[in-house]
C-alpha cells in the first residue's frame, strides 16, 4: 500500500484547542502533527525498546513502523494476521492480537511468527484486541467481539467477552475479569501493581489491584468513560481515546484533552528515544505530539 508522507500540520488552533489543567504535560503552544495518512483504520501503537513505534492498519492486514530517528513511516509487515493491538514483550519481541484466527502472536526480528495463545477451553476467542505485559512476562489481553467481514462465523463461540492472562511460562491461560459488556483498552502502571481496563460497551474504565499470581482484585470504577485504547505516563496519568485523547490523573480527575480532527481516535502510546512523543492512531491517519512528560516504562 502507498503511504503518503505529509508536511507537518498544526492541528490545535482556534478551532481545535488543546486543554490541560495539569502543568508539565505538554508545552502551552504544542499541537498534534499529522505525519501520515491514507490508511484504512490505524490501531495498536506499541513502542519498541529503541523508541520506534509500530502500529497496525487492521483492515489492510498490515503493520507499519514510525522511526524515532527519522520520523518516517514505512510498512513493516503484510499478511499480519489482521493484527489489532500490539505490545513489545520483555525480550523486545513484538506481540500482536491477531484476530484473523483468534490468536495471540509473537513476532521476532526476522518476522517469524509464533502463536502464543490459540483459544480457551477448546473454543475460539472472540477476537483478541489489546494487551499489556507485566514485569514477569505475563500477558493480559482483552477479548471483545467485533464481527469481521473476513470471518465465516457470525456469532461468538465464547459465552462472554472477557479479559485473560497468559502466565509467564506460557503454561496457563486463565480468565481474570468477566464483568464487561465489551472490554477493549488495557494498560498497567510501571510498578505493575495496578491494571486499568476499559469497558467500551458500558462507557466505563475500571482499576484493579494486580496479585502476585496474575489474578486481579475486585474492579473499582476509575472513570465513567470507555476507551478504545489507552496509555499511561510516568506520573500515573491515564490517557483514554475515542473523542480525541482525554487525560485523567490517578484519582480519576480529568486534567487534559487533546482534540484530533478525525471521527474516531483509536489508540495512543508514548514513543521516541526519550518517550516524550505521544503517538496517536486515529481513523485513516497517525499523529505525533511533543510532551513535557514521558510515558511509563
Amino acid at each position: 500500500m502507498k503511504i503518503r508522507p505529509l508536511l507537518i500540520i498544526t492541528i490545535c488552533s482556534l478551532m481545535f484547542s488543546c486543554k490541560t489543567s495539569e502543568k508539565n504535560l505538554f508545552p502551552k503552544d504544542t499541537s498534534p502533527k499529522l505525519i501520515a495518512e491514507d490508511f484504512a483504520f490505524t490501531e495498536g501503537p506499541a513502542v519498541a525498546p529503541n523508541g520506534d513505534v509500530y502500529f497496525t492498519d487492521q483492515p489492510n492486514n498490515s503493520i507499519h513502523r514510525w522511526s524515532a530517528e527519522t520520523g518516517e513511516v514505512n510498512t513493516y509487515m503484510e499478511n499480519a494476521g489482521r493484527a489489532n493491538g500490539l505490545y513489545f514483550d520483555n525480550q523486545g519481541k513484538l506481540l500482536a492480537c491477531a484476530d484473523e484466527n483468534f490468536q495471540l502472536w509473537q513476532i521476532d526480528k526476522n518476522k517469524a511468527v509464533t502463536v502464543l495463545v490459540d483459544g480457551y477451553n477448546s473454543k475460539n476467542f472472540n477476537g483478541p484486541n489489546d494487551l499489556w505485559v507485566d514485569k514477569k512476562g505475563g500477558i493480559y489481553f482483552t477479548d471483545p467481539y467485533y464481527q469481521r467481514p473476513y470471518w465465516k462465523r457470525t456469532e461468538m463461540d465464547m459465552d462472554s467477552q472477557r479479559v485473560y492472562y497468559r502466565s509467564p511460562d506460557g503454561q496457563e491461560v486463565k480468565i481474570v475479569a468477566d464483568h464487561f459488556v465489551r472490554p477493549n483498552g488495557i494498560i498497567g502502571t510501571k510498578d505493575g501493581k495496578t491494571l486499568y481496563i476499559a469497558d467500551i460497551g458500558d462507557k466505563k474504565t475500571y482499576r484493579y489491584a494486580v496479585k502476585n499470581n496474575g489474578e486481579l482484585g475486585e474492579p473499582a470504577r476509575f472513570v465513567s468513560m470507555g476507551s478504545d485504547g489507552m496509555t499511561i505516563d510516568e506520573k500515573g496519568n491515564v490517557y483514554l481515546t475515542g473523542n480525541g485523547v482525554t487525560i485523567f490523573n490517578p484519582k480519576g480527575e480529568q486534567i487534559g484533552h487533546i482534540p484530533i480532527p478525525q471521527k474516531w481516535t483509536a489508540n495512543v502510546t508514548f514513543g521516541g528515544k526519550d518517550r516524550k512523543t505521544l503517538f496517536i492512531t486515529a481513523s485513516n491517519a497517525v499523529y505525533t505530539m511533543k510532551m513535557d512528560i514521558a510515558g511509563a516504562r
